[in-house]
């Protein structure tokens, strides 16, 4: 349960840019480049890969892991007493979910309607504020946001500037030069797998977005790719590249902090498994990509 836990993580973290952080590292530093990703457009081209993950992992997790307990007749009579003891849905309860319910439109229609992520996260902070869900207080105790937001618009910065004094496009233009008459497609795919397995290096997925993304974005541009295209294969990688070790992002920590799941075991299944979101979300999701109009 622990494992395919995890694994619906990376897969929903894929197909919703406000998935996870680094997402949204992605999306600024695309943006630093000319390349516009909107939410409706990333959850379009993420969606048949990422379904087709959800369906599919948990089997092959259950075939080459299989749980210990197969059978649990009274999990429906646990589930019934546990929500009893929790009694009725509370009035901030159902304000949450409004509030929620309100942002996920506002990021579907972002494109349509002029607000990007950040402006709808505020807003519907500031809507939980107003009604009372949440008080300052809390908002100040959220000292893991607050030092998220100081370090991700240092790093911003600094890939714009980079990108502005063209250590990017000088990069991105000396790489791409080596690969000079190399395909789009065969210089792409090369970058993704280089993206995916150098995560083995990383213990943190917005690390290693910011020190990276930029760069292989430009030479998948210089080399031909289609913009809209690259940044989204890249910015999906972003995510599936947690399927590597158990370091790999915050929710392997976590998971794996529980003492459950064997490091042998975590390291085997997830290297079987990132060949298996390689084939998924860069064969699948590039004809897929083609079908919508991406390239």
């Amino acid at each position: 349960m622990i494992f395919t836990e995890f694994h619906g993580d990376i897969a929903t973290s894929g197909m919703f840019m406000t998935g996870m952080a680094p997402n949204l590292v992605a999306v600024a530093l695309a943006k630093s480049l000319g390349v516009h990703l909107s939410w409706m457009g990333w959850f379009v081209a993420g969606v048949v890969p990422g379904l087709i993950s959800l369906i599919c992992v948990p089997l092959i997790i259950y075939k080459m892991y299989p749980p210990e307990i197969k059978d649990t007749p009274n999990a429906k009579e646990w589930a019934d007493k546990e929500l009893a003891e929790m009694g009725k849905i509370t009035l901030p309860e159902k304000i949450m979910g409004g509030v929620f319910i309100i942002a996920l439109i506002l990021w579907m229609l972002s494109s349509f309607i002029g607000l990007d992520a950040t402006t709808v996260a505020f807003l519907a902070v500031g809507l939980l504020l107003l009604t009372g869900v949440l008080s300052v207080k809390d908002v100040l105790n959220e000292t893991g946001a607050w030092n998220t937001i100081v370090w991700f618009s240092i790093l911003i910065f600094m890939a714009t500037e980079l990108n502005t004094l063209g250590l990017i496009p000088w990069l991105s233009k000396a790489l791409g030069a080596s690969l000079h008459g190399v395909s789009w497609i065969v210089v792409l795919i090369v970058l993704v797998l280089f993206y995916f397995y150098s995560h083995y290096m990383f213990a943190s997925g917005t690390a290693h977005v910011s020190a990276m993304y930029s760069a292989l974005l430009g030479v998948a541009i210089s080399a031909g790719a289609p913009a809209t295209m690259a940044a989204m294969m890249l910015g999906f990688t972003g995510a599936i590249f947690g399927s590597t070790t158990q370091y790999a992002n915050g929710p392997a920590s976590a998971l794996f902090g529980a003492g459950y799941v064997k490091q042998s075991d975590w390291w085997r299944l997830n290297f079987v498994l990132g060949i298996f979101y390689l084939i998924v979300w860069g064969v699948v999701g590039g004809l897929w990509m083609k079908v919508i109009g991406l390239w």
